[in-house]
C-alpha cells in the first residue's frame, strides 16, 4: 500500500508538474509574440521621418496612460465601495454598542469582570443624568476608586 501510495503522490505531483510547465510554455510564446509585435513596430517607425516617430511615440503613450488611467478609476470605484461597506458596518457596530451601553443591567453577572477591563471609545451623546446610581454590590470597591481618582 505505501508503495502505490508513493506512486499515487509522484504521478500528482507529475502531471501538476506537466500543467505548470505548459502554462509557463504558453507564456513564454506569449511574450514572444509581443516582442516580436514592438521589435516590428520599432522598426517601422526607424522607417518613418523624425516628426511622425515623434507623433507615433506620443500617441503611444498616451494610450498607455489612458489603460493605465482607466485601471486606476477602476481601483479607485472597487476602494469606494468597500469604503462604504465599512461605514455602513461601522455604523451597525456604533449602534449595537450604543444599545449595549443603554441597557448594561441585561448583561449575565458572570459577564461584568470582563467588561470592565474593555475599553471602547465611541462618540457618546451628552445626557443630563439626575437621580440615584445603580450598581452592583461587588462593583462598590471599583466605584468608590473611580470617584475618588
Amino acid at each position: 500500500p505505501v508503495p502505490r501510495l508513493l506512486e499515487a503522490q509522484l504521478q500528482d505531483q507529475r502531471r501538476e508538474h506537466e500543467k505548470e510547465m505548459e502554462a509557463l510554455k504558453n507564456q513564454v510564446d506569449s511574450m514572444q509574440e509581443e516582442l516580436e509585435k514592438q521589435q516590428q513596430a520599432f522598426l517601422q517607425t526607424l522607417q518613418l521621418s523624425p516628426e511622425v516617430q515623434v507623433e507615433f511615440g506620443l500617441q503611444q503613450e498616451i494610450t498607455r496612460l489612458t489603460n493605465e488611467n482607466l485601471d486606476l478609476k477602476e481601483l479607485v470605484e472597487k476602494l469606494e465601495k468597500n469604503e462604504k461597506k465599512l461605514k455602513k458596518q461601522l455604523k451597525i457596530y456604533i449602534k449595537k454598542v450604543q444599545n449595549f451601553e443603554a441597557s448594561p443591567t441585561t448583561a449575565p453577572v458572570e459577564r461584568r469582570p470582563q467588561e470592565r477591563n474593555m475599553q471602547v471609545a465611541v462618540q457618546r451623546k451628552e445626557k443630563d443624568f439626575q437621580g440615584m446610581l445603580e450598581y452592583y454590590k461587588e462593583d462598590e470597591p471599583l466605584l468608590i476608586r473611580n470617584l475618588i481618582t
